[in-house]
């Protein structure tokens, strides 16, 4: 296993990494969401993930935002437009999200005999 110094000198392994950047209830519905839809103004992105406040979407997407997983597209127009989708970093979670979505699937066929 790969192992990665941080700044307070502890190591951390990749997998803690990784859940620290993504970890959390919204992270992976709103990387999913935009995986499956490729590029949402910020009411179609809310509305597709029907039980999350909107102050909670507004603090993950400025999250996700500053870790460059998704990319926020401003345009000048009255009113004003705001798009999100995923950037390349962010596209390479989409196997990821197929695979956990998969194993949901499975999951849920087992679990329901």
């Amino acid at each position: 296993m790969i192992m990665i110094k941080n700044y307070e000198d502890n190591v951390l392994c990749p997998f803690d990494i990784a859940m620290e950047m993504l970890g959390g209830k919204w992270k992976f519905s709103i990387i999913y969401t935009l995986s499956i839809n490729e590029k949402l103004r910020f009411k179609e992105l809310e509305r597709a993930i029907p039980k999350i406040s909107t102050r909670m979407l507004v603090k993950e997407l400025k999250d996700l935002t500053e870790k460059k997983i998704i990319k926020r597209t401003a345009y000048p127009t009255i009113p004003p437009k705001v798009e999100y989708n995923l950037t390349e970093l962010g596209k390479t979670l989409e196997p990821v999200m197929m695979s956990i979505s998969s194993w949901g699937e499975f999951y849920m066929e087992k679990t329901s005999e």
